[in-house]
């Protein structure tokens, strides 16, 4: 995907125009005839916002604003009617278009830009018929409240959610652990963030009891990535820890998923993964003065081999003994093992997002993540907020201490499993016993991977979180 967004002070040639109004007046210094302005006022009076006017090849569109869209609830409709734009421009094979906010309001300029630019996405690399093809749009913003400094960040910002769209949405054949690895290492030489990569002997060495139990079934070998972002004048004393769960390809292990069209998507099972990866692309991209520290455990879980079973203990790298009552409950195995190596940055904050239980998709489906821990309630508003304002939208669920009388273990300290009641919260509930920092867990289960269209998140994977930690960090800044 080449995408490109300019500021401009004068009228592009060839491209189509998107017109930004409150005062439909304001058209006729842009050329609109008395039969033109006529048409958009008929529309106006049917309620119509956003107004397509075709006379042959040339193609305007004038979205028109009301005054209580000034919310976050109106900022998403903007990205829809971006979205909308663009599947016009792409039926007609254009690669440009102009917006021209004549409101002067920036959020709302920027809304509108980001729907077209999100929506531009495409993961057509394994089609033959285009695979040769670059994707390309540019998108020329004229606004006297934005510069184009504003226009780099959400540019930027959008590639990282690309970014941890491809990640997800490559098949394990060719995005093993190995080479998301590599992958990983690449982005950071690209946009500066460190990269340290543990591998299997490491993790032995550190205890990893539950990351080396996943992959005993598997014939690659884990790995432990740490992706780092430390500017020198960072806002931040103590780091923000981000840990995203990585498993490149769940089975089920010998708890093999079987249920119809149950496994048709579990590529996209390391979806906390990438979006840490991308959110780390975010800041350090954009140069946020903030420091952060992503830690991703990957491996995939298979039933071969010497696989673990319902039954067996493992022992984690905290020390505390596990008992597995059900392999494919694995996501929260590896990621006890990283939120507790994050205890030695001494974070202010830990953050973990995993596609972790079915509970968590019933609960919400595909519209909310499902969140819950310890962190203080002011922390959790304002996850929540940076979450409403890119509509990222998080639930916090209860987290009351009798939902972890249902993860008690008669022979080890605690099991993986609960009953299946509240299943999203015992997940949590888990997890709870590796961290000791302030932390929030974000079961991303339901948003992180959409079967159908969905507006600008397009279908397959929506890369859920890279926007909603990026203006978390940011408000830290």
């Amino acid at each position: 995907m080449q995408l490109s967004i300019k500021h401009t002070g004068e009228r592009p040639e060839g491209v189509r125009n998107i017109f930004l109004v409150k005062d439909t007046a304001l058209l006729k210094d842009f050329g609109f005839n008395n039969d033109a302005l006529a048409y958009v006022e008929a529309k106006v009076e049917a309620e119509e916002k956003l107004i397509t006017i075709q006379n042959y090849n040339i193609v305007y569109y004038v979205r028109i604003v009301a005054d209580d869209e000034l919310n976050n609830k109106g900022y998403e409709a903007l990205r829809k009617d971006g979205s909308s734009i663009y599947g016009g421009l792409k039926k007609d094979k254009q690669t440009g278009v102009c917006i021209y906010d004549l409101v002067g309001d920036k959020a709302l300029t920027l809304a509108l830009t980001e729907g077209l630019a999100l929506s531009s996405y495409s993961f057509g690399k394994y089609k033959t018929d285009n695979k040769d093809e670059a994707q390309e749009l540019t998108i020329w913003v004229a606004s006297s409240v934005l510069n184009q400094a504003n226009l780099d960040e959400l540019r930027l910002l959008s590639n990282a959610v690309f970014v941890s769209r491809n990640l997800v949405n490559e098949p394990v054949s060719t995005l093993n652990v190995e080479e998301l690895s590599d992958r990983i290492t690449e982005l950071g030489a690209v946009h500066g963030f460190d990269v340290e990569i543990f591998n299997k002997s490491k993790l032995e060495t550190l205890k990893f009891g539950g990351l080396l139990g996943v992959n005993k079934g598997s014939v690659d070998p884990p790995a432990f990535h740490i992706l780092e972002w430390k500017p020198e004048k960072a806002t931040n004393e103590k780091p923000v820890v981000l840990v995203g769960k990585g498993v490149v390809f769940d089975t089920g292990g010998i708890n093999l998923k079987t249920p119809p069209g149950s496994l048709d998507d579990m590529k996209a099972d390391m979806g906390g993964a990438a979006s840490v990866v991308g959110s780390l692309v975010a800041v350090a991209s954009n140069k946020l003065p903030v420091h952060v520290i992503g830690l991703i455990p990957a491996t995939d879980n298979r039933p071969g081999g010497n696989a673990i079973v319902p039954g067996d203990i493992l022992t984690m790298h905290n020390g505390k003994t596990v008992e597995v009552l059900n392999t494919d409950a694995e996501g929260r195995l590896i990621l006890a093992d990283a939120l507790s190596y994050s205890k030695k940055y001494e974070p202010e904050l830990v953050i973990d997002l995993a596609t972790l239980t079915g509970s968590a998709v019933m609960a919400l489906g595909q519209y909310a993540t499902v969140g819950m821990g310890s962190a203080s309630d002011e922390v959790f508003k304002q996850l929540q907020d940076a979450g409403d304002c890119v509509y990222e939208r998080v639930v916090q669920f209860p987290f009351w201490d009798e939902y972890g009388e249902l993860i008690k273990s008669d022979i080890a300290d605690i099991k993986n499993l609960g009953g299946r009641e509240a299943g999203a919260i015992t997940a949590g509930k888990f997890l709870s016993h590796f961290v000791e920092s302030p932390w929030i867990h974000l079961d991303i289960a339901g948003p992180a991977f959409v079967k159908k269209e969905d507006s600008y998140r397009g279908a397959g994977a929506s890369g859920v979180g890279v926007r909603m930690l990026y203006e978390f960090l940011k408000s830290k800044c």
